[in-house]
């Protein structure tokens, strides 16, 4: 087994980002002539998807490439500086995105779903929270989320903030746990000096950890289309290096990329999680700070130590106070067994303990969520004992 088999292993979620100058026909220049979506490129993406979903994988896609495909479709030239432009080039491009995306993964039996961020969205816990859970549910019914930033309704935030939808990619895997950030773009990876200017540019295949001197590797963006860069992804690395997940950068040209990259093909630049053998989500839970605990009586207890959800029938009562999305300590008989992030606030669970699902909304007067902590979000103590 190769270094890279042994590290994705376990690779379950993965987030491909796809740059703009990926996403269209290839020989684009400055002239706009030709920067119409390349249907054959999506189907491809569409198929490898496809197959990893037949490995038992979840894929999110985030898809740059709709301000683009507006420029072109209102036949406006490249990179205009006004903001208003931008947004309703944003506008037109991204329901023809949608279209062609939809296209694509309908050739294979699958539907797709556009979820649209603005820049905020991981800054809210509750509204991470929400988007964590909306595309779990997604993947549960086998629909392929498909990510952009909601550029039509953004100012300054254009591709100045998250430089052509790098650091919204790493952004969204650090929120949803993912294992693997994929990046395609028309590169191969970080190479030590520009390969475009230095005959003797050295392609860097594994990036163990993002030092200063790595940093400094960044340089401008690679194509008009794209504003994205190797420093934006680089950043985009670092952020989730920090989260644990793995990032590949790799050329989009490569056939069959995202699948090679799964199955631990050396193809690009792979930068190393922080944490990145130990590192999977119950151990993150376990080692996190506890806002508050949650005591629950036996049979709930055997029900999460048996891989199953808690459920508000079970609990028996509630100390501290937190918010939905904290992590909490799960208690029985003056033991702590095991933590989880909560769907419900210590509020919320003061007035549902004990009650069976069904009955949710009738005493809040809502109900977001059946479990109130979901068996994904669980790490167990127990055996730790």
């Amino acid at each position: 087994m190769t270094e890279r088999e042994q590290f994705f292993r376990d690779v379950n979620k993965i987030v491909v980002k796809i740059g703009t100058s990926s996403i269209t026909r290839k020989g684009c220049d400055n002239t706009k002539e030709n920067c119409n979506i390349d249907p054959e490129f999506m189907e491809n993406i569409a198929f490898q998807v496809s197959e990893l979903r037949k490995q038992g994988k979840e894929v999110i896609i985030v898809s740059s490439g709709a301000i683009g495909v507006g420029l072109n479709e209102l036949g406006i030239a490249p990179k205009p500086r006004e903001i208003p432009i931008r947004q309703a080039a944003a506008a037109v491009g991204q329901s023809i995105l949608m279209q062609d995306w939809s296209r694509a993964f309908s050739r294979y039996g699958m539907k797709v779903a556009q979820i649209l961020l603005t820049y905020d969205f991981y800054s809210d816990r509750v509204t991470y929270l929400n988007l964590r859970n909306s595309i779990s549910t997604l993947l549960e019914y086998g629909v392929v989320p498909i990510i952009n930033e909601n550029d039509c309704t953004c100012t300054n935030e254009i591709e100045a903030i998250f430089g052509d939808n790098d650091k919204l990619s790493a952004m969204v895997a650090s929120k949803i746990d993912a294992d693997l950030l994929i990046i395609l773009s028309d590169i191969d990876g970080l190479f030590d000096k520009n390969p475009k200017t230095h005959s003797d540019a050295k392609l860097l295949t594994l990036i163990k950890r993002i030092t200063p001197e790595i940093e400094s590797y960044g340089g401008d963006p690679t194509s008009f289309k794209g504003v994205g860069g190797m420093r934006t992804k680089i950043k985009a690395a670092k952020i989730c290096s920090m989260a644990g997940c793995y990032v590949v950068i790799a050329n989009s040209e490569v056939e069959d990329a995202v699948l090679k990259i799964v199955s631990g093909d050396e193809i690009g630049t792979l930068f190393l999680a922080e944490r990145h053998i130990q590192k999977n989500r119950a151990r993150w839970i376990i080692l996190a700070r506890a806002s508050g605990t949650v005591r629950v009586d036996a049979g709930a207890k055997a029900a999460v130590l048996g891989k199953n959800s808690l459920l508000p029938a079970g609990i028996v009562d509630v100390e501290g106070t937190f918010d939905r999305g904290d992590v909490v300590k799960l208690e029985c008989d003056g033991k702590i067994f095991a933590k989880g992030i909560t769907d419900y606030t210590s509020e919320e669970l003061m007035k549902i303990k004990g009650v069976h699902t069904d009955q949710i909304e009738n005493v809040l007067g809502y109900n977001n969520y059946n479990n109130v902590i979901k068996k994904e979000n669980i790490g167990i103590l127990e055996e730790l004992n």
